[in-house]
């Protein structure tokens, strides 16, 4: 991924890993980068666990991270990269075909610094969200950790595929207020009429830019 491959991260943590195809793109781009992976179903992290059995660099937590610690029922979708903590709308199974929700588990949900605790976030690090409509409440979960990140890389939505997900818009301003700014959007997804759909969104912290002429 060339974003990456720009940026050079030290360190990934990937919220909403899944099968392992971000972190696989950061092993490619960023070889010596340490990831740290939060996946809450059992499937996808089984994958995941199988495909970085034997790398040391990378390490999965089965969780999802949220704003309080507990259960909480997750409506897995019958394609699980787009479950979700959030029940999945009619609107969502139109555009995206067959990711109607299949059923339901119950998994553990954790603050972010409560999975990392003495895990030093080594600069310069990126946070990366996947998590279908949660990014808001999962970047509340990072909590006192968020300073630690140079960069915030998530997947926001400009209209509601998830029951009450915080919208582009709201997560733009959230992350503006706490010195993250909107530095580029990539792979835009339109519908048929060629409205704006949902994209993935760069942000970078102001003190970490370089100084240019």
């Amino acid at each position: 991924m060339a974003m990456l491959q720009r940026l050079q991260p030290a360190m990934v943590v990937d919220i909403g890993a899944n099968r392992g195809q971000f972190t696989l793109a950061t092993r490619h781009a960023c070889p010596a980068a340490r990831v740290l992976a939060f996946e809450p179903l059992p499937q996808p992290a089984k994958i995941f666990r199988k495909l970085f059995a034997d790398n040391d660099n990378v390490r999965l937590f089965s969780v999802a991270v949220g704003l309080e610690p507990g259960e909480a029922t997750i409506h897995v979708s019958a394609r699980d990269d787009s479950s979700s903590l959030l029940p999945i709308t009619a609107t969502q199974n139109a555009l995206f075909p067959g990711t109607a929700e299949a059923g339901t588990q119950t998994v553990r949900v954790m603050r972010l610094e409560d999975c990392l605790g003495s895990v030093e976030l080594r600069g310069p690090a990126l946070l990366k969200l996947d998590v279908q409509g949660f990014e808001l409440t999962a970047l509340q979960g990072c909590g006192s950790l968020l300073h630690a990140f140079s960069w915030v890389y998530a997947e926001c939505s400009f209209v509601e595929l998830y029951e009450g997900q915080a919208l582009a818009d709201e997560v733009i301003a959230w992350l503006r207020e706490r010195g993250l700014s909107l530095c580029g959007v990539f792979n835009m997804a339109y519908d048929k009429w060629g409205k704006a759909i949902q994209a993935d969104f760069l942000f970078e912290r102001a003190s970490d830019r370089p100084i240019t002429a």
